[in-house]
């Protein structure tokens, strides 16, 4: 690692339910206005659960120059938000890809599974029936169903082709990585392009995660297997991070794409600088107790020579569910002390629900925005506090007084990171 080099952060691209950029997105947290609500992109009154933070009026177009459109037809919603995201993200720190070296320009992307339409293979199926509603015939999927699957269909839905469509759009031929750890994913893409920057493996990096859950194939396998929330009839209050009445997680969707750039590289062409990315943290939960958030928020927090006192707040995980929120609180209790107090905590989650390996981007650009306004959001429908959930919850905006912020991620198998970024 090269001692000179530093990290800093100068784009946001954000592709979200409650804005479909940084502008629109910040001013949706600073007047406190979620975007949970029923789905409106597919009938899904047959699903237990029928609501969830859904992006609306998102034209994939519009973030793209025209000779580029044409490209779209290879691009499912997933690749669509990292694509857009991206290209806001370029455009949020005012870079032109003719003017970058295309060996020194790495992407990095957290994605996780990406869902398909149900067309591309509901014809194969149906023609493959054996007379019953509900049973395929091999031989008949052989010979006539498999020919009606769309032949580009499986690289819609390989995890690394968001990061090969970013990277082919803006001529990034430096490194390429795709981490596929569900939740965490754009998170820690993110600690790799803050590490391969440091390393001197390049100068700039497009790093973030995409991730689109409000699909019917994903509603219903997540209906099945997460413990998501059940308030169909008030979805804007069903995010409630640390609250006593929380009860699940609540699916969202989009992009969220940050410039990871070398400190001279962002002086040299005059570049506007959010914040310097100053310690990385993660580690494996075995035990599943919370002591794996708490052991990757210490290293970050070291490494970044940062103590409780430089720290604004803390930007947690949130997934609104009773066993995770109150791990959480209590892997903060161990960082900081009993109970965790005297370090407020921000749950972005409870604006637009958890959207996958997008979160952690999406949620870090929270901070980076209520850093460069000067006031911090509350958590929304906090609103009854929990004795298993001992943290200090936002609960109203309040002015940013320190310079610092901690962001912290993990996931229902154990995989834990933290970041720590300081205000430029």
């Amino acid at each position: 690692m090269t001692a000179s080099r530093r990290a800093v952060l100068t784009g946001i691209g954000v592709v979200t339910p409650i804005g479909l950029d940084a502008a629109s997105f910040g001013r949706s947290l600073r007047e406190g206005r979620g975007g949970i609500h029923s789905v409106h992109s597919f009938d899904a009154s047959a699903l237990p659960v029928r609501f969830g933070g859904e992006i609306l009026n998102f034209d994939a177009r519009s973030y793209l120059e025209k000779k580029d459109r044409k490209r779209l037809n290879g691009m499912v919603r997933t690749i669509q938000f990292a694509v857009a995201a991206a290209q806001l993200a370029m455009n949020d720190a005012g870079l032109k890809k003719d003017t970058l070296d295309p060996a020194r320009f790495g992407v990095v992307f957290g994605t996780g599974t990406v869902p398909g339409d149900l067309v591309d293979l509901g014809y194969a199926g149906l023609e493959s029936l054996d007379g019953s509603p509900n049973r395929i015939d091999m031989k008949k999927w052989g010979e006539t169903g498999i020919p009606r699957i769309p032949p580009m269909w499986m690289l819609n839905h390989v995890p690394n082709m968001a990061a090969c469509h970013v990277s082919i759009s803006h001529n990034a031929q430096g490194p390429n990585n795709t981490i596929s750890q569900t939740d965490l994913g754009g998170l820690l893409a993110l600690g790799e392009a803050f590490r391969a920057v440091l390393r001197g493996r390049a100068d700039l990096f497009l790093a973030g995660g995409t991730d689109a859950k409000i699909s019917p194939c994903t509603m219903a396998r997540q209906c099945l297997f997460t413990p998501l929330s059940q308030r169909n009839d008030a979805p804007e209050r069903a995010c409630r991070p640390f609250d006593r009445g929380r009860d699940g997680v609540v699916l969202g969707e989009g992009g969220g794409v940050l410039v990871m750039e070398e400190l001279e590289h962002a002086r040299s062409r005059g570049g506007r600088i959010y914040a310097e990315v100053l310690g990385f943290g993660a580690a494996f939960d075995r035990s599943h107790d919370g002591d794996g958030v708490a052991r990757a928020a210490r290293i970050a927090l070291t490494e970044a020579n940062v103590g409780q006192a430089d720290l604004d707040h803390v930007n947690a995980q949130g997934y609104s569910t009773p066993l995770t929120d109150a791990l959480e609180a209590q892997a903060l209790g161990e960082v900081f002390g009993r109970n965790g107090h005297g370090v407020p905590v921000f749950a972005p989650k409870s604006y637009f629900g958890n959207s996958g390996a997008a979160s952690g981007p999406m949620e870090l650009a929270a901070s980076l925005l209520a850093e460069a306004d000067g006031v911090l959001p509350a958590t929304l429908n906090y609103e009854e506090p929990d004795r298993m959930c001992p943290v200090e919850v936002v609960r109203e905006p309040r002015p940013v007084t320190r310079p610092c912020f901690l962001k912290i991620g993990f996931t229902e198998l154990g995989q834990c990171a933290a970041m720590v970024c300081r205000k430029w």
